[in-house]
This record gives structure tokens, C-alpha cells and sequence, in this order.
């Protein structure tokens, strides 16, 4: 897929995959953590004869601008570049689509955009920003699930990552197996992205950046005393959310009360799949984007 170099508003240049009929809906693709654009290669190819396709390497990815700093990565300036990405293209309104930590930031942009710029909105294993940081205080699976965001959040792990690359600091805080899905040229290119030790440094401050707390294991498993929830609405488009039901890092109990929280919902669960969704069923995921879309 090739890609255009796209000038923000804010001075951020963001490589991006633009292809389909330009008069045709636009659907936005947001990837997540340690990825790329690629993540929705099976979507794209699928999708882009019937819309316009627009796929950026976000901010600190790639060849994308990696402004040094925390706090150029905080979540309002990651849904700010979503929306400015649109602006520079001439995009009024889109469908957002997200997986993983670009789902997190197409949650942001659907309640943002709800009933002005974003029609309809598609999270593949991305947990709801309500839903997530309760769990954290609250459940024992997704805190230990979770606890790798420690690592990626500390400091004293930058010097692995600058003498060996991302891809080390992956092996020593996740013990995921290696999918079987991906083909091996995809593997090739992301080792081949994880080598950069800016990038890589940037990747990682998305963590930084969330405010989201993260207890120990040793924590009490309670809400904290005056812990009140971020004042959000729900979210009422048209959405639709898929769900890998074997996601270590994201596990299923993610998905209650969803239906309290987004009003218009359909849930794809697919099962005997990993977090990856969008590549380890790309055919389940494209027939739930059919019937989502087409309706």
C-alpha cells in the first residue's frame, strides 16, 4: 500500500495510506501498539473498492513525525491528529475504526464526533474508557493481564530499548507466543520498524502519556477512595464492536455493561483468536465490516 506524506494543521506529518473512490463514505483506520498502518491491510484490500481509505501511521510510528516528550502524547493530541488528518485530506464526515490502543483513541474521536464529524464507529479489542479503568482496580485477571504497561512505562527500560530495540523489551515484559498467522515478510518489516530507537522510545510514550493507573498486583482489588469515573456520554452511533475472546491482554469481562454505555451497539465476538484480530481472522472481520456497513 502506498503512502502520502499529509501536513497537519499542528506541524505533525503523518504517512498515510489514502486509496478508494474519492466521492465514496471515508473510513478512517487507526492501528494500535507495536504495529503499523498494516494492521488493516486485509481490511483495506477488502473494503477499498466500496470506500475511501485512509490508514496513517499515527503520530511516533514509522516514518510518522516522533516529537520528543511525554507529553506530546497525550490522548487529546492523538485525537486532535485524527481530526486534523481529516481536515488536511478534506474529509467532512468518516467512520472511525480502531484496534487496540487505535481503538482507544477511536472511543476519543466517537464521543468527540458523535452526531457532527463521525457517523458510525468500529473498536476491535479496545477496551471503553470507562470500562477499563474500573477493571484495573477491580478484577485480577485484567490487572495481571495488564501489568506489562509497568514496564513500557518505566523509565529504567529505555536503555535496553536503545541498545537492542523494541522488539527486547517486548520479550522480556510480554509472554505472548508468536502468532501463526502472521505471514513472515509482516513479521520481517515490524522487526525491522522496532530497531529504531527513537520510534520506539516515542511508541512507549503513548503509555506515558495515559493517565491511566495501572495498580501492582499487591494493591487492594477496590475502587480507591473518591475514585469517580471520567465524565463521558454515551456513545449513540451506529457502532459496532469486535472482540478476539481469547485476547490475553484484553479478556472478555471488557464487554460488561457495554450495551449500558453505547446505545446503538452490535458485538461480533470471535472466538479461538488472539488479540490481533484484524490479521488472525481477517475473514471474520471483513464479514462483520460487510454487514455493519452495508446497513
Amino acid at each position: 500500500m502506498e503512502q502520502t506524506r499529509v501536513k497537519l494543521a499542528s506541524g505533525i506529518e503523518l504517512d498515510v495510506v489514502d486509496t478508494g473512490p474519492r466521492e465514496a463514505p471515508v473510513l478512517i483506520f487507526l492501528h494500535g501498539f507495536p504495529e503499523s498502518h498494516r494492521t488493516w491491510r486485509h481490511q483495506i484490500a477488502h473494503l477499498s473498492t466500496r470506500f475511501r481509505c485512509i490508514a496513517p501511521d499515527q503520530r511516533g510510528y514509522r516514518g510518522s513525525s516522533a516529537p520528543q516528550g511525554v507529553e506530546n502524547y497525550t490522548p487529546d493530541k492523538l485525537i486532535g491528529d485524527v481530526f486534523g488528518l481529516a481536515d488536511a485530506l478534506g474529509v467532512g464526515q468518516f467512520t472511525i475504526l480502531g484496534h487496540d490502543w487505535g481503538g482507544a483513541i477511536a472511543w476519543g474521536v466517537a464521543l468527540l464526533g458523535q452526531g457532527t464529524r463521525v457517523t458510525r464507529a468500529v473498536i476491535a479489542n479496545a477496551p471503553h474508557p470507562l470500562i477499563f479503568p474500573r477493571l484495573l482496580w477491580t478484577d485480577p485477571e485484567q490487572r495481571e493481564a495488564s501489568q506489562y504497561m509497568r514496564a513500557f512505562r518505566d523509565p529504567a527500560n529505555d536503555a535496553l530499548v536503545r541498545e537492542h530495540g523494541l522488539g527486547a523489551l517486548l520479550m522480556k515484559a510480554l509472554k505472548w507466543e508468536r502468532s501463526p498467522a502472521m505471514e513472515p515478510e509482516e513479521r520481517d518489516a515490524l522487526m525491522q520498524d522496532w530497531s529504531n530507537p527513537d520510534t520506539a522510545i516515542a511508541m512507549l510514550n503513548w503509555y506515558r502519556a495515559s493517565p491511566m493507573a495501572v495498580p501492582p498486583m499487591d494493591a487492594a482489588f477496590a475502587l480507591p477512595e473518591g475514585y469517580k469515573d471520567a465524565p463521558l456520554p454515551p456513545l449513540a452511533i451506529p457502532t459496532l464492536v469486535i472482540w478476539a475472546m481469547d485476547d490475553k491482554a484484553l479478556p472478555p469481562c471488557n464487554l460488561a455493561g457495554m450495551d449500558k454505555l453505547v446505545t446503538n451497539l452490535t458485538l461480533t465476538e470471535v472466538h479461538d483468536c488472539g488479540h490481533f484480530v484484524t490479521w488472525e481472522a481477517p475473514a471474520k472481520v471483513n464479514a462483520a465490516l460487510d454487514a455493519f456497513l452495508g446497513a
